[in-house]
C-alpha cells in the first residue's frame, strides 16, 4: 500500500532524547532540556514555524560498564533507541520535519529507521569532527558512540546492527561524512577500502564550503530521495561544551554556512543535534550559539520553500475555483512514496528492537580529541568473548561496493 507524506513546510517537530548511555562519561543527557531553557522553540515559532514539542525519551544516563568493555552500555543504548524510533514515525507521518535533540550520535539509528518507515529509501549528511568508524573489534575503548556509521551501515555489535530487521539501514554509497578531522588507523583502512565519501575539513577549506557541501548532497543523491542530517556539535572548531573539543576542523562560520545549504534541501527528511553537553556550557552562552546556528538554518529553509507556491493539482485546485488566500505552503516530499514493509524478525532477543506496527491508528589520526576515553574507574581486562559482529550482506543494488563500515571512537582519555 503505497503511503504518501505532504510534509508542510511551517510545521515542524521537537523531540528530546536525553540519553548519554553510549558516551563515556555523563551529560549529554541534559542537552534536550538545555536548549529548550535556552529558548530554541520561541526562537523558531519567531522564524515563522509552528512548533510542536513531543516532550522527551525517558533518560539513559552512562554508567561503568566493565563487564563489555568491547561495547559498554548496549541494552541502555538499544532502550533510547526503542522510545526514539516510533516517535520519529509519529512525526514524519504528522507531515512535520523532525527536529531531534540529544546527547549520544548513536539515536542517528533510531532517526534514520524511524524516517525509513514511510520512505524507501534513506541516506544520511554525517557532520562531525569524527567518523565514527569503529567496531567492537577495533575499538580500545568501547565507547559505542565511536562505532555509529559501522552499526547503520551493517557492520559491529548484533543488538545495534539488527535494530533494523534488513540491514544496512543505511548504504554506504547513500553515506557522507562532512567535516571529519579525526580518524583513527582502523578507520582510514576502513574508507580506503569502502565506498564511503568522506569530506574532510582540510578538503573543505581548500574546495570553498558551498562547493564541498554541494557535493556532498549529490553524493547522497539528496535531490532524488530523503536524507537525515547528523549534527555533532564538536565539528565546530574551539566549541568547548562538547566532551571532546578540538581546535582544528571547521569555524563558526564554515558550519553555518553549510547547515544553510543542507537545510534548504526540500528532500530532507530529519534533523538531529548531538553531543552538546550543558555540564561544560553553565552560563548557557554555547547553548545560544547552536540555537542561532539551528534557527539560521531553518530560517533559510522556510524562505526556500515558501518562495514558490505548489502547482496545484485539477482533482484538487483547478486555477479558477483557487480561493483568493492561499493555504499555508505545503512541501510535497513524495507523492508516490510506498511504505517500507516492516521486516521480519525471527526470535527476537531482548535488546533488539523492532520497526513499529503501532502508529496505523496514530494522528495525522588524531587530533586535539584523543581517539579512546578511559573510565573514571579502572577498565576490566577486555574478554575472549567480545561481542558478536554481524558481516554486512552482499548489495543488490547496482553499487557493489562492500557495505558496511567501522566507526569512530571517542576518545582514550577522559575528557577534561
Amino acid at each position: 500500500m503505497a503511503v504518501k507524506i505532504v510534509r508542510q513546510a511551517r510545521k515542524l517537530a521537537l523531540l528530546g532524547a536525553p540519553t548519554s548511555a553510549a558516551a563515556m562519561s555523563a551529560g549529554h543527557e541534559g542537552a534536550p532540556s538545555a536548549f529548550r531553557n535556552a529558548g530554541l522553540a520561541e526562537r523558531l515559532a519567531s522564524i515563522g514555524y509552528e512548533v510542536s514539542d513531543l516532550g522527551d525519551d525517558p533518560q539513559q544516563v552512562y554508567k561503568l560498564d566493565e563487564q563489555s568493555p568491547r561495547a559498554r552500555n548496549l541494552p541502555a543504548v538499544v532502550r533510547a533507541l526503542e522510545a526514539l524510533k516510533p516517535r520519529v514515525e509519529q512525526a514524519v507521518k504528522s507531515s512535520a520535519l523532525p527536529l531531534i535533540l540529544s546527547g549520544d550520535c548513536s539515536v542517528a539509528l533510531a532517526v534514520v529507521a524511524g524516517a525509513r518507515r514511510y520512505f524507501r529509501r534513506v541516506g544520511l549528511l554525517y557532520m562531525d569532527r569524527d567518523a565514527d568508524l569503529n567496531t567492537p573489534a577495533t575499538t580500545p575503548s568501547g565507547c559505542v558512540d565511536g562505532m555509529v556509521v559501522s552499526h547503520l551501515t551493517g557492520r559491529g555489535a548484533a543488538e545495534l546492527v539488527r535494530f533494523w530487521g534488513e540491514p544496512p539501514l543505511v548504504r554506504e554509497p547513500d553515506l557522507a561524512l562532512f567535516g571529519i578531522d579525526r580518524l583513527d588507523p582502523s578507520e582510514d583502512e576502513v574508507l580506503r577500502k569502502s565506498p564511503l565519501r568522506s569530506y574532510t575539513a582540510d578538503e573543505i577549506r581548500r574546495v570553498g564550503v558551498g562547493v564541498a557541501a554541494n557535493r556532498a548532497l549529490e553524493r547522497i543523491h539528496a535531490s532524488g530521495s530523503e536524507f537525515v542530517l547528523h549534527f555533532d556539535v564538536d565539528v565546530i572548531a574551539e566549541f568547548q561544551a562538547t566532551n571532546y573539543p578540538g581546535s582544528g576542523g571547521l569555524t563558526l562560520d564554515d558550519v553555518r554556512e553549510a547547515l544553510q545549504i543542507f537545510a534548504q534541501q526540500k528532500n530532507l527528511a530529519a534533523i538531529e543535534v548531538t553531543a552538546y553537553n550543558p555540564l561544560k556550557d553553565p552560563d548557557g552562552s554555547a547553548a545560544k550559539v547552536i540555537i542561532d546556528l539551528i534557527a539560521g538554518a531553518l530560517e533559510k529553509r522556510l524562505e526556500t520553500l515558501t518562495a514558490v507556491q505548489p502547482e496545484a493539482r485539477p482533482s484538487e485546485v483547478s486555477p479558477a475555483a483557487a480561493p483568493e488566500e492561499s493555504p499555508a505552503p505545503q512541501e510535497e516530499v513524495s507523492s508516490e512514496t510506498p511504505a517500507e514493509p516492516e521486516p521480519a524478525l525471527a526470535d527476537v532477543q531482548s535488546g533488539q528492537a523492532w520497526s513499529s506496527d503501532s502508529l496505523e491508528e496514530v494522528g495525522a589520526g588524531n587530533g586535539d580529541k584523543p581517539k579512546d576515553a578511559e573510565e573514571t574507574a579502572p577498565s576490566a581486562a577486555i574478554p575472549v568473548d567480545a561481542p558478536s559482529e554481524i558481516l554486512p550482506k552482499a548489495e543488490t543494488e547496482n553499487d557493489s561496493s562492500e557495505e558496511g563500515s567501522r566507526s569512530s571512537d571517542k576518545s582514550d582519555e577522559t575528557p577534561a
